[in-house]
């Protein structure tokens, strides 16, 4: 089969051929339709400082956003039967430590992550745990059932705690309006949100957070965000804050434009060390601020299937362009160029353009 992988400690990748793997004991071989391009990926294509300091097994396949149809399943599999449709859960939890025991297995201690620690779904075939496989509802587009994992990120850090609830008619700021920023606009905006405020510098990404429904966009490049949101609640400030884009600046600005009482989740991830007002900005304001990474398994996953096949978000804004898997050069340029929500490989479309995907949505 052919497999996108990192070769070597350097930039780029090969696409090359290598044998299909067999599932082992409790694992299911999947046939790729499609794996979409992750900000995670882009770091292991250009080799940087991150990717150098965490991926340790080259060669490897990398890839972790996928759905497709189950091809062969190995011993001790029970409840996945060939030609099932599934995407994949890319964290790979051991079901023993203390978080896993507790209903936590997305912070397991002994976490492993397809693409990044083992091989991935870069390629034509992948094997994953049939635990980590999700039954995709017939009502989602393989495009869209390849994005399940951000934007189970997204509906994770909107509904963190029981925060479901709190977006109905709340203020909601999306700090950052990457795919996974564009996918939690559309979910506050079926939550319920009174306003939903994207805060973005790219022209392009701003665009897209308009279809998605953001009521108002800043530009903090242009205009104080804090201040921009605090004229659009009459000076009250927002009830739920939602980080995606690990700018310190951003970050310290998240709490200042945080309503009393409210709730700031962070999932972006800052390259350094961030300074914030603890005092007046979240102690005295009793804000509550939350960490989150991955997505509750697997009750995200429920949650995501409720959103996407019911229509209740409609993600196809998002999903910009789709490539063959041997332009993947093309694909991550594009990615890296800013100028794309997602970008999808297809391992069998070596027909695809690189055009903007002709799927309507959720329910072609």
């Amino acid at each position: 089969m052919r497999a996108l992988r990192k070769t070597g400690a350097e930039p780029g990748a090969r696409l090359v051929e290598i044998p299909v793997p067999e599932p082992g004991p409790g694992q299911v071989l999947i046939k790729v339709d499609a794996a979409s391009i992750c900000g995670t990926d882009l770091h292991i294509y250009r080799w940087d400082a991150w990717a150098a300091g965490r991926i340790t097994g080259l060669p490897m396949t990398f890839g972790h956003e996928v759905a497709g149809h189950v091809e062969a399943t190995g011993p001790e599999v029970h409840h996945l039967s060939t030609g099932a449709f599934v995407s994949a859960e890319g964290h790979v939890f051991c079901g023993f430590c203390p978080p896993c025991r507790s209903g936590r297995a997305h912070i397991c201690e002994r976490l492993r992550i397809l693409g990044v620690d083992f091989d991935g779904a870069f390629a034509d075939y992948v094997v994953i745990p049939e635990r980590n496989a999700w039954e995709v509802d017939a009502r989602i587009s393989p495009d869209v059932a390849s994005i399940h994992d951000p934007f189970g990120n997204a509906v994770h850090t909107a509904f963190v705690a029981g925060g479901a609830a709190e977006i109905a008619t709340a203020a909601v700021v999306v700090l950052g309006c990457g795919p996974i920023g564009l996918f939690a606009i559309g979910i506050a905006r079926a939550a319920g949100a009174r306003i939903v405020i994207g805060v973005e510098p790219n022209d392009f990404r701003k665009d897209l957070a308009k279809k998605m429904g953001a009521d108002l966009l800043v530009d903090p490049s242009q205009e104080d965000p804090v201040a921009a949101v605090m004229t659009a609640t009459e000076g009250h400030g927002a009830e739920v804050v939602l980080e995606m884009s690990g700018v310190p600046r951003a970050i310290d600005q998240g709490t200042r434009m945080l309503a009393p009482g409210g709730r700031m989740s962070l999932l972006g991830l800052p390259a350094e060390p961030v300074t914030l007002d603890l005092t007046d900005q979240v102690i005295f304001k009793e804000a509550r601020l939350f960490g989150v990474t991955g997505r509750e398994l697997f009750r995200t996953w429920q949650q995501t299937t409720t959103l996407l096949a019911t229509g209740m978000v409609d993600v196809s804004p998002v999903i910009t362009h789709r490539f063959p898997l041997d332009r993947f050069e093309e694909a991550f340029e594009v990615v890296a160029s800013g100028r794309s929500g997602k970008v999808i490989l297809v391992p069998a479309g070596s027909d695809m353009s690189g055009q903007p995907s002709p799927q309507p949505g959720p329910n072609r």
